[in-house]
């Protein structure tokens, strides 16, 4: 396990943003920094910290944790659903294949939980029992597993992620729904996978979302993948002590931030609190202990400032 004191370290020189006009057309993401270069694309991803479906800052070796662990899904997963992985020229980067992406998010959910207003949790409590399309039954406590994992999606291209079923998708015009039922079992498939790997290593995988884009006619699936950014995972060993307590569950992805600001009362709206080093830190903390328990490896930190090293990488590889 990285040591705080390395963590500490890199608090100054986090990577915030990765500009380079001369890699391609840039789009730049809540997290990740794109570059079109024709029929491919140059994904940096950086430190920022995304919640709330804002940017709030930045965790020392998240932008690292977050491509490593994608890029260790990516290739578990292949043979099980095609995905857009060309290369990993750096440890904060993946050169991907360009894809048309659907414009719908596919959120596959095994359990009852979340702070945020989409989360299936929040939601509840507010006395919606259809959420999405899935009829909820009475009596449910949070955290609870659902008697089978249930799709939620939401929309991608707005300016703050919108719940929607498959029937509103459908006729928001977003996606057909030959298309929408494709992409929903590989989505289920991926999330099964998930969910059998990481009991394999004392964790419960608790839900994701999916991006589903099209390659030469072939429904592939892009963007992340089970990172601690766009899934929860839970300790299972403690798992129905906690439910049967009451109690909050051991975790090891971003909710961690989620309630930090939802114990300032920051729930989204107006300006955000300021994350403090020691929120940072511990984030960071997290994250890195994400990495080694879902893959199994230890993490080794990237050395030097992080702009610097992705641009020889990129160099060396012959991509700049």
């Amino acid at each position: 396990m990285v040591s705080e004191d390395r963590i500490r370290e890199e608090l100054g020189q986090t990577l915030e943003y990765f500009d380079a006009p001369e890699l391609g057309e840039m789009e730049r993401g809540k997290v990740r920094d794109g570059f079109l270069q024709g029929d491919r694309r140059i994904i940096v991803v950086s430190d920022r910290i995304s919640a709330f479906d804002i940017v709030l800052g930045t965790i020392p070796f998240k932008g690292q944790v977050l491509n490593q662990i994608a890029a260790f899904w990516f290739e578990k997963t292949k043979d099980l659903v095609p995905n857009h992985v060309i290369d990993v020229p750096d440890p904060n980067v993946m050169i991907v294949a360009e894809c048309e992406q659907i414009p719908v998010e596919f959120v596959v959910r095994g359990y009852i939980t979340g702070v945020t207003k989409t989360s299936a949790w929040y939601n509840y409590e507010q006395g919606v029992r259809d959420f999405c399309g899935n009829l909820l039954p009475e009596g449910l406590r949070k955290d609870q597993k659902f008697d089978k994992p249930i799709l939620t999606p939401t929309t991608k291209l707005e300016e703050h992620d919108r719940s929607i079923s498959r029937d509103e998708a459908i006729a928001d015009g977003l996606i057909d729904a030959g298309t929408f039922d494709e992409a929903a079992d590989l989505c289920f498939k991926l999330y099964n996978a998930a969910v059998e790997h990481a009991a394999k290593q004392g964790l419960i995988f608790v839900d994701t979302k999916y991006e589903i884009g099209r390659r030469g006619g072939q429904m592939v699936v892009s963007d992340e993948i089970n990172t601690p950014d766009s899934s929860r995972y839970w300790f299972a060993d403690t798992y129905q002590e906690l439910l049967e307590k009451g109690e909050p569950q051991r975790k090891i992805d971003k909710e961690y931030v989620r309630e930090w600001y939802a114990a300032q009362g920051y729930r989204g709206e107006g300006e955000p609190p300021a994350l403090t080093d020691e929120v940072r830190v511990e984030a960071a903390r997290r994250y890195i202990q994400a990495y080694e328990l879902v893959t199994g490896q230890d993490f080794v930190p990237a050395e030097g400032p992080p702009a610097e090293r992705i641009r020889a990488n990129l160099s060396a590889n012959a991509v700049a």
